[in-house]
């Protein structure tokens, strides 16, 4: 599937947490929620990334908004990163790649002249009423989560 646009309905998902719990996105109906996707757990950009949520947390919660990552990784992974880093929100295992390829994130990439299927570093806001209110595509880190955190105010 491709990318989902803006005043699109955004896919449903049912995914658990890096403590096990059940995520849907009906669960979210009247209230912002941000979803991003990153690639892997405990790199570099997605360190940088989640830690930089993790920090504008308390204005992301001021705006009513929730905060969601979404990598590949099982649970295990996402709750030793967690732990890690102090990301005090969830981490969404979705190791089957289901949602990502429902959101158009998984993409084949290359690197080092290899192509590989790969989750793309998207962000997704969704709106009150589960739509899709904005996309940032191929994010880059630095800046980031402030750009989505003025969006959400912007809403």
């Amino acid at each position: 599937m491709g990318l989902i646009e803006s005043g699109q309905k955004a896919p449903a998902f049912s995914l658990k947490d890096q403590a096990g719990h059940t995520h849907r996105l009906s669960d979210y109906t009247g209230t912002p929620l941000v979803l991003y996707f990153y690639p892997k757990d405990d790199t570099p950009g997605c360190t940088t990334e989640s830690c930089n949520f993790r920090d504008l947390l308390p204005k992301f919660k001021a705006s009513k908004a929730i905060v969601l990552g979404v990598s590949i990784l099982d649970q295990e992974s996402k709750a030793k990163f967690a732990k890690k880093h102090g990301l005090n929100f969830p981490l969404l295992a979705d190791e089957e790649h289901e949602v990502a390829e429902k959101y158009g994130v998984w993409q084949e990439k290359s690197m080092y002249g290899k192509t590989f299927m790969g989750v793309s570093r998207t962000t997704y806001l969704i709106d009150e009423a589960g739509k899709v209110a904005r996309r940032w595509d191929k994010v880059k880190v630095d800046g980031h989560a402030e750009e989505v955190l003025d969006a959400v105010n912007a809403l």
